[in-house]
């Protein structure tokens, strides 16, 4: 088969790949319905983490199963599943509190752009929709993988509640995902710092109250202008910078919640600073499995569409395009169909 493997900056193909099989009992195989580019698959294809040999790419997937090896009794051939990027045996210790991306037996999901992938742990990763969604659904059911999943958890850790008032640091795919997530969850009013207009226009029809274009120090004295000086009870930080992380906890008022899921790039916290700034910080790869079966029926009631944050569809061999398009800030995400 042929699958998207980066070689170093800019320099992605879609060539032959070994076809996945079954390693070990506890796997599955599953032919993607469609896959798709995330904001963190960025960081290798712009240079800025290393690329030391050719990688294959992908973390984000849905479909159905092909086959499944013989210790694997949830899931079975036929079935339309989901799973995280993060694999996990949804039985041991940090699985049980909720935190099925700490695993004890976590493995990283890295094949996915491809028309098949096997999945490792498949019983305690994969979860079956209740049927085979009609082809329409399939783009909000890909999101719930990753981008969607970790928005979710971004307002669950900020803590979210009826009546919050929420900043979103943050526009990208999961950052928009934040918005919905802050809505869903109830939050009053949720503030988006952004200065794109196509993305400040789906963070509307998600939920945003207000839109903030300023950045850093401007972009924090601007939302505190919009909260009375106050502050925002929960903030989402979905960038990853420094800039971005020091921008979230001085958005957020005295003794309210920063929830981080930018995977963190050359970001450093000064201890007396974060002392004196008296908020609660929680974040991390998010535990998409633990918030999936919840997800899936949000989606399958048609209460949560968030396949809109794909502005781009284009065929899997067309990867390296789709790549181009979000580098380049023309997508916000691009969904690939195999």
């Amino acid at each position: 088969m042929r699958g998207a493997v980066l070689y170093g900056p800019r320099d992605l193909r879609f060539e032959e790949r070994d076809m996945p099989a079954i390693l070990k009992p506890t796997d599955a195989i599953v032919r993607n319905s469609a896959t798709c580019v995330c904001g963190s698959d960025l960081w290798p294809y712009r240079g800025i983490n290393p690329v030391p040999q050719a990688m294959p790419m992908g973390h984000e997937y849905c479909g159905i199963v092909e086959d499944v090896g013989s210790a694997v009794k949830t899931v079975k051939p036929g079935q339309f599943v989901i799973g995280s990027f993060a694999t996990s045996d949804n039985t041991c210790p940090n699985c049980q509190y909720g935190y099925q991306s700490s695993c004890d037996h976590r493995e990283w999901i890295s094949t996915a752009q491809a028309p098949l992938l096997r999945v490792p742990l498949a019983d305690g990763t994969l979860v079956p929709t209740p049927e085979v969604p009609s082809d329409d659904m399939v783009p909000s059911l890909l999101a719930l993988s990753d981008v969607m999943g970790t928005g979710w958890f971004a307002a669950h850790a900020a803590n979210v509640k009826p009546g919050s008032t929420v900043v979103v640091v943050g526009d990208g795919a999961v950052g928009l995902l934040g918005v919905l997530s802050a809505k869903q969850m109830g939050a009053d009013r949720i503030l988006v710092m952004s200065r794109h207009d196509s993305r400040q226009k789906i963070a509307r029809e998600f939920g945003a109250t207000d839109i903030v274009t300023e950045r850093g120090d401007e972009g924090v004295a601007r939302s505190k202008d919009l909260t009375k000086g106050i502050g925002a009870d929960s903030v989402l930080e979905c960038v990853g910078t420094q800039e971005s992380m020091m921008q979230a906890i001085h958005a957020t008022r005295k003794g309210g919640y920063v929830g981080y899921v930018g995977v963190p790039h050359d970001v450093e916290l000064k201890g007396e600073e974060l002392f004196y700034a008296h908020v609660h910080l929680h974040g991390g790869p998010a535990p998409v499995r633990h918030f999936l079966p919840e997800l899936i029926d949000l989606v399958w009631k048609g209460k949560i569409n968030p396949g809109k944050v794909f502005d781009l569809t284009l065929p899997l061999d067309r990867v390296a395009e789709g790549y181009r398009a979000m580098d380049e800030r023309r997508a916000i995400k691009t969904l690939l169909r195999p």
